[in-house]
């Protein structure tokens, strides 16, 4: 079951086009990562989600429900934080969550909220006012206050930005235990790739406004798998003789200058020879093992990605 789905959104701001034909699926009780560059639209997708924005054209349906039709009622079932969260420096945590308690419209017990205190491990500083707190913990803190009405969604847009390699840490184990432990599904927002490759389930990138890729990561993203970068003059050419050779399959895309195939890192030297065989020249080869070079071989500031396809 998917908890969001937006089909065919468009975005424009004057003559920005901030999305374009945007469509994705959120599965429910799972870790979504939404991944791209700066500008390439993903705040501008999630202010649309959280109604904080129109789209200019398309759909979106959340828990089933259309969202401009139902966004009061799906708004409710609903938890954010947008950049760092919002929140009062001079009262104590357990005080910020009182009020925004209220805010929420939710009764709550002093015992459920230091329960949600204990979730985000900010137990034993309950009663300590915020200016006290680390860049970290105000983003723990954040998310106790998105989970006070207790929503099926939680929706967080750079959630680790600006923290320390603890803090990283700490709101990467939340993260988990909110849809491992709590089943919640939660769509988080993420320049830092190497933590989206700890924790997503599945993840979508998109470049100025357009969708790249999305799928599982583990079909997206096997660690056994290789990115092979292969620089070679003609590029053209040599793209169009691998549509019929023996090096098909692993063919992923082509990007400027660049062939980039997808394969086991054992069969590497096979894919060596085979290219020799075919006389293609060899200027440079280059692998590329993580999530964040997987990332980088899909975007671009200034090129086009253009997929291999039959």
């Amino acid at each position: 079951m998917s908890v969001i789905d937006v089909r065919s959104v468009t975005k424009d701001f004057k003559d920005v086009k901030a999305l374009i034909d945007l469509s994705f699926s959120v599965p429910q009780g799972k870790i979504y990562g939404f991944l791209g560059q700066n500008g390439a639209g993903k705040s501008t997708m999630i202010r649309i989600l959280l109604t904080l924005i129109k789209p200019t054209s398309g759909k979106i349906e959340i828990f089933g429900m259309d969202l401009e039709k139902c966004r009061k009622q799906i708004l409710r079932k609903i938890g954010a934080i947008i950049e760092k969260p919002d929140l009062y420096k001079y009262l104590t945590a357990k005080e910020n969550l009182e009020i925004f308690a209220v805010m929420s419209g939710v009764k709550v017990s002093e015992k459920k909220l230091m329960e949600y205190l204990e979730k985000v491990g900010l137990i034993e500083r309950a009663k300590s006012k915020v200016k006290t707190y680390s860049q970290g913990m105000k983003q723990r803190l954040g998310i106790a206050i998105a989970l006070i009405h207790d929503p099926e969604l939680i929706i967080l847009d750079e959630p680790m930005n600006g923290l320390d390699p603890q803090g990283i840490t700490d709101v990467r184990n939340l993260i988990l235990h909110l849809s491992r432990e709590m089943g919640k599904t939660v769509f988080v927002s993420s320049h830092l790739l190497s933590e989206m490759e700890l924790i997503a389930d599945s993840m979508l990138i998109i470049d100025k406004g357009k969708k790249v890729v999305e799928g599982k990561m583990t079909d997206l993203f096997d660690p056994a798998e290789t990115m092979v970068e292969l620089e070679t003059n003609n590029v053209a050419e040599v793209f169009e003789k691998l549509k019929h050779g023996d090096l098909r399959e692993y063919v992923f895309t082509k990007r400027g200058d660049y062939i980039l195939f997808k394969l086991h890192r054992s069969e590497v030297p096979m894919m060596i020879k085979k290219l020799v065989q075919m006389d293609i020249e060899i200027i440079s080869l280059y692998s590329r093992h993580s999530l964040e070079n997987y990332f980088l071989s899909l975007t671009s500031e200034n090129q086009h990605v253009e997929a291999f396809k039959d």
